[in-house]
């Protein structure tokens, strides 16, 4: 009887902001009769927030991780980077068989991290590569079958490449899809136009950057075209210097909802921010957005909701076209200019049969629910 009464413990592992959220809502669904800790590999965890505890060494990274910007890697390593692979391989080694379950959430970075340490059995949520360009590679497949029980990918060639190997992988759906952050946050009150677009300017270090271009390229459009605006600030970034950056003055919040962060406005162009955990009521109410995020960009396209996103010279062009592959013309690529930006947002908010091509692409493409469950099976059976 006593052995029936031990709580199972398990682990989650993520390696970045996206994957936080991802993990932090498979731990929510999870029994309240198992024990979860989390173990953010980069950041600060804030995903996990009132979730469950986070355990292992904090790591901070100029990039945050996010490796669509050209140079990322190298100047990580140049600002300290190598410093914080110590800690993290001390840590995994230290709590190896501590745990009932090891659940990894991201990209190999993780799965490698734990298969170096001595880490078997692992439990690996793939919601990095798509299946549409790179699939996985000779030594990555080798590492995936000597250290993961289970995998969960998100297209069924990618597991069908693991399969062969003798790798139990399963493709039940995008779990993206079964994870889209839902807050306390009302934005239908807020509408007053016909349309609405949802800015999404990303979680790292060009987000202000990304917000002003978004910004000015709304301001080119006539007042009688521009439809309302909803901002959905990740955990982190400072709400001052996105104001600063754009020109735009802060409101004093107005409601009692948790995750309203109020207003930017200039008097003419009004935007409604609500913490990145509220986005799913932000996308419901829109018929756009303006993307330079990641996992966001890809839950706002499964939506429905049809993507204007611009490059730069500093993105990774090589894995821009990856995700490009898959997105098809579900996301609008435009040069990272005003005009550019501007043409485009006139483009899909007078043309309402273009919208809902796009819409219809990026539901097809993306691919719908179900994930979650398969992936709660698995873990408490």
């Amino acid at each position: 009887m006593a052995e029936a009464s031990v709580r199972r413990r398990f682990l989650f592992i993520s390696n970045g902001h996206g994957e936080d959220w991802i993990a932090a809502a498979v731990v929510a669904h999870l029994p309240k009769t198992i024990d979860v800790e989390a173990y953010p590999m980069i950041g600060a965890g804030n995903a996990y927030s009132g979730v469950c505890p986070i355990v292992g060494p904090r790591a901070t990274l100029a990039s945050e991780g996010w490796r669509n910007v050209k140079g990322s890697l190298r100047r990580d390593m140049a600002t300290g980077g190598f410093n914080t692979v110590p800690p993290a391989l001390s840590f995994l080694r230290k709590i190896r068989g501590k745990y009932d379950r090891v659940v990894v959430v991201g990209d190999m970075t993780g799965v490698i991290a734990a298969f170096l340490t001595g880490h078997r059995g692992l439990y690996y949520l793939d919601v990095y590569k798509t299946g549409a360009a790179r699939l996985y590679s000779a030594p990555e497949r080798w590492t995936v079958k000597q250290a993961c029980k289970t995998v969960f990918c998100r297209a069924d060639n990618l597991a069908r490449s693991l399969e062969q190997m003798g790798v139990d992988a399963r493709s039940a759906g995008n779990v993206m899809m079964d994870t889209i952050p839902q807050g306390d946050y009302d934005a239908r009150p807020r509408r007053s136009r016909p349309l609405a677009v949802t800015l999404l300017p990303g979680s790292r270090a060009l987000t202000a950057e990304s917000l002003a271009l978004q910004v000015d390229g709304l301001r080119t459009l006539p007042a009688e075209m521009r439809p309302d605006v909803f901002l959905a600030v990740a955990g982190g970034i400072n709400v001052d210097e996105l104001a600063k950056k754009t020109g735009l003055r802060r409101t004093s919040m107005l409601s009692a909802e948790s995750a309203d962060l109020g207003e930017l406005s200039d008097g003419d162009l009004t935007i409604h921010m609500a913490r990145g955990g509220a986005m799913g009521n932000l996308l419901s109410a829109s018929d756009l957005v303006l993307s330079q995020a990641g996992t966001a960009t890809v839950q706002a396209l499964g939506l429905g909701k049809p993507a204007i996103t611009f490059v730069n010279p500093r993105d990774r062009r090589s894995r821009f076209n990856d995700e490009q592959m898959l997105f098809g013309d579900a996301r609008v690529v435009v040069p990272a200019e005003v005009p550019a930006i501007g043409s485009a947002l006139r483009k899909l908010i007078s043309d309402d049969d273009e919208r809902r091509r796009l819409a219809n692409i990026g539901r097809q493409r993306i691919g719908g629910p179900g994930a979650m469950q398969a992936i709660l099976d698995a873990l408490v059976a």
